[in-house]
């Protein structure tokens, strides 16, 4: 499988809003509600980060999606902990993207002095759960009824890997 993750750059952030878009319209995998603008993107998704880098993914010399690391919260006493993200295009899912992303993703991840991987997913999306569980991610929280979209309510459950030191 020809796969593979590049720097994101910010002239990259149309086609990730447009990946991210579709999710928001069709979706409870993201809990926003409506299209966010590319100035919203960047707040949320640092690029040319030292250690919370986002990329492109590629399959086949083609955009799949992206994913990121952001920081699991604003204290310097999680700096070894991050929270990450991946999506991908529709049609792009089931094929092992995900898996290779996660793996991959790891990897960086220890490269970047991070020693606990988290992943926030909403408890109806049953393959990002699978994908994970799959990756050896353990589920560490359930957050019953915080989330409502398209008049659904939504539980959020976390996952968390600790990476071999």
């Amino acid at each position: 499988m020809n796969l593979e993750l590049t720097d994101l750059r910010e002239e990259d952030l149309k086609q990730v809003k447009d990946i991210y878009d579709h999710y928001i319209l069709n979706t409870t995998a993201t809990f926003f509600t409506n299209k966010l603008t590319i100035k919203e993107l960047k707040e949320m998704i640092k690029i040319g980060h030292p250690k919370y880098k986002s990329f492109l993914i590629y399959y086949e010399n083609s955009v799949c999606g992206f994913c990121y690391f952001s920081r699991y919260k604003n204290r310097p006493a999680y700096d070894r902990t991050a929270e990450i993200t991946v999506y991908l295009k529709p049609g792009f899912t089931g094929r092992g993207i995900g898996l290779f992303t996660l793996k991959e993703m790891e990897k960086l991840a220890g490269k970047s002095g991070f020693r606990v991987l988290i992943g926030i997913i909403s408890a109806d999306n049953k393959q990002s759960v699978a994908l994970a569980e799959k990756c050896g991610f353990e589920k560490c929280a359930h957050f019953k009824e915080v989330g409502e979209k398209f008049g659904k309510i939504l539980d959020v459950v976390a996952y968390q890997k600790i990476l071999d030191r």
